[in-house]
């Protein structure tokens, strides 16, 4: 089969396209998929450079990629609930099993997938399973009642649009900090816009139920939320120690079909938005990693076959 592959540390050109690797056979419990499309994450760039700081379960070569949208190919021994040809999407938790995505076949645990979206293209589905079950997750850990307030930094990112929008169907008062051009963005889901500034964050202190920080901004938000509140870290390293009582969590994204089907669903009605910053072929790998580490990225970076 194909797939995208890098077999040293390096810049995007050490992306090529390997055309000989072995289809992988599922197992007890697993699904082969035949992958439409998948999306580039800011960790996968970190990965290929060389910079991820703890170790990983497998050495190079390594074929990136988490997401997946696409059909089932082959269906392993004690697997329910899904066909040859069922349209699925997921994602592989690559950090723990380095199988990658970016290639013509994927091969899954059932319980990672849910029925793709109806009517929504695979490249649109595929922007997701990962980010949209990281909001998912990240709000889960606060189980913050209606009528909740909560700040959101990096509002306008893929992570930081499905929280906006989750928190908006959750009936939360969502205020979300971004760049001056998000604001329509950050309006449209429903949340209080505040400018991104070099300086501290124009809001009041303790004025926020819980804080959710996918901009890194750090502990300094602590000041912003109540005592007994909740704040959400971007990744374990991250989370400051408790203080006033506060619950601090981090995320660590987890694969969860039936969750997954959750958000399908408000994908389908329109609830969540999915957004396409640009599509790439295994061929331009390059390309689509140079465009994500340009920064100011509105939407999935969408890689396909």
């Amino acid at each position: 089969m194909r797939a995208v592959r890098y077999a040293q540390f390096g810049g995007p050109e050490v992306l090529h396209v390997a055309a000989d690797l072995p289809v992988p056979q599922p197992g007890p419990g697993q699904v082969r998929v035949r992958v439409a499309a998948s999306v580039v994450h800011p960790v996968d760039l970190m990965i290929r450079a060389g910079r991820f700081p703890a170790p990983l379960p497998a050495g190079l070569p390594y074929v990136p990629g988490w997401d997946v949208a696409g059909r089932v190919d082959a269906v392993g021994p004690s697997v329910g609930g899904f066909a040859v040809d069922d349209e699925v999407i997921g994602f592989s938790p690559w950090l723990r099993t380095t199988v990658g995505t970016h290639a013509e076949y994927a091969v899954l645990e059932a319980a990672w997938l849910t029925a793709a979206p109806a009517g929504i293209p695979a490249g649109e589905a595929a922007t997701l399973p990962t980010n949209g079950l990281a909001a998912a997750q990240a709000l889960d850990l606060l189980a913050l009642p209606a009528g909740s307030s909560v700040l959101v930094t990096g509002a306008a990112g893929q992570v930081g649009g499905f929280t906006l929008a989750l928190a908006r169907v959750a009936g939360l008062h969502a205020t979300g900090v971004a760049g001056a051009d998000d604001r329509a963005f950050v309006e449209s889901q429903g949340a209080t816009f505040v400018p991104r500034a070099d300086g501290p964050i124009p809001v009041a202190p303790g004025g926020f139920d819980a804080v959710v920080d996918l901009a890194v901004i750090g502990p300094s938000l602590l000041e912003l939320v109540r005592d007994g509140g909740g704040y959400v870290a971007a990744s374990p390293p991250l989370r400051p120690e408790p203080v006033r009582g506060i619950r601090t969590f981090a995320l660590d994204v987890l694969p969860d079909g039936a969750r997954l089907g959750e958000l399908v669903t408000l994908a389908e009605s329109g609830d969540i938005p999915l957004r396409i910053a640009g599509v790439y072929s295994f061929a331009d790998a390059a390309a689509a990693h140079n465009r994500l580490a340009q920064g100011g990225v509105r939407g999935g970076v969408v890689i396909v076959p």
